[in-house]
């Protein structure tokens, strides 16, 4: 059982040493980098490529350990013995099994995913300890003892929104994912849009990368934003011509553009569907917003403010010429 990539995912070769030794070592692997650099779809090309079966636990702020395990359902037993219900005698009708609890009583190994462990409560990672380390747990209302019968690929994600205790990092394997150079990111490219114009890429992939570079941006561009930016440029027809008119407009204004009221538009891009994309672009940029956004580009309301400022910063060229 060994991962070696997948045709879908970029795989790096320190990202498949270090997935290769958690199975190796039967521990969770710990998984930490920027939002949108694949971390979950990691999980799902792992259990693809080793035939595995994939649980995946997404965590949430409101998430509690316990939840992983079971839940005894307690007040609908006392409604339905009141009214009398049969299936009061049996305590296991009101038990609901958590993910851990599935992944412990598969038949073949699975991929357990723990999805965002850093979304939830500072006690959550340690409430795990006992259970991930020993692979099994005790249910109290059944007096059961539920033990993995084939210890899972686990697998946990975090976004380093808060730091997870020493004990539970102690006790997986960790790996950080470094955001994609250049030439992993058009490998990445690839293998979402084979028949993309290469010449795209690159003018694309230059602008991206130099907009990571904006100093002071809160919120750089992540992986995921460049794909569905070139889904955008694909859908609107956008040629890597227009594309360079854009590269060489944002590198003359990007010393410039400090808050909206600094953004000035030119005149000379096209007043169809891709300029107003390409002048959207432009106030991502000077907004400190990521790229591409999908629901602005979609707002009228948007696409007619974007238009009125073009206009008006023409109507001023002309008037001082």
């Amino acid at each position: 059982m060994k991962f070696t990539g997948t045709k879908d995912y970029v795989a790096t070769d320190d990202l498949k040493v270090a997935v290769n030794a958690s199975i190796v070592l039967e521990r969770p692997l710990l998984i930490k980098g920027e939002p949108g650099t694949g971390k979950t779809v990691l999980a799902e090309e792992v259990a693809k490529a080793i035939g595995a079966p994939l649980l995946t636990w997404h965590i949430k702020s409101t998430t509690k350990a316990q939840q992983g395990l079971y839940e005894y359902d307690a007040v609908s037993r006392l409604r339905d013995s009141q009214l009398g219900d049969a299936r009061v005698s049996d305590i296991s009708n009101y038990i609901k099994r958590g993910k851990l609890w599935d992944a412990f009583t598969l038949e073949k190994r699975p991929v357990l995913l723990i999805d965002e462990i850093d979304k939830a409560d500072i006690e959550f990672p340690n409430d795990l300890l006992l259970e991930l380390d020993r692979m099994e747990f005790f249910v109290y209302e059944t007096g059961e003892n539920i033990k993995a019968k084939l210890r899972p690929i686990v697998m946990i994600t975090s976004n380093n929104e808060k730091e997870l205790p020493d004990a539970f990092l102690r006790r997986c394997f960790f790996h950080y994912i470094k955001f994609p150079d250049a030439d992993t990111m058009g490998r990445i490219v690839d293998v979402h849009f084979p028949s993309i114009k290469k010449r795209l890429v690159e003018e694309a992939l230059r602008i991206f990368f130099e907009v990571r570079e904006v100093p002071g941006l809160k919120k750089k561009p992540s992986t995921s934003e460049l794909l569905d930016w070139l889904k955008l440029l694909l859908n609107e027809d956008i040629t890597p011509e227009m594309l360079r008119e854009l590269r060489n407009f944002v590198g003359e204004k990007i010393g410039k553009i400090a808050a909206p009221a600094n953004i000035v538009f030119t005149p000379d891009l096209p007043k169809t569907r891709s300029g107003k994309i390409m002048r959207r672009l432009l106030r991502d940029v000077a907004e400190n917003r990521p790229l591409g956004d999908t629901t602005t580009l979609a707002d009228p309301a948007v696409v007619s403010e974007i238009d009125r400022r073009a206009k008006t910063e023409a109507a001023k060229e002309e008037a001082s010429a």
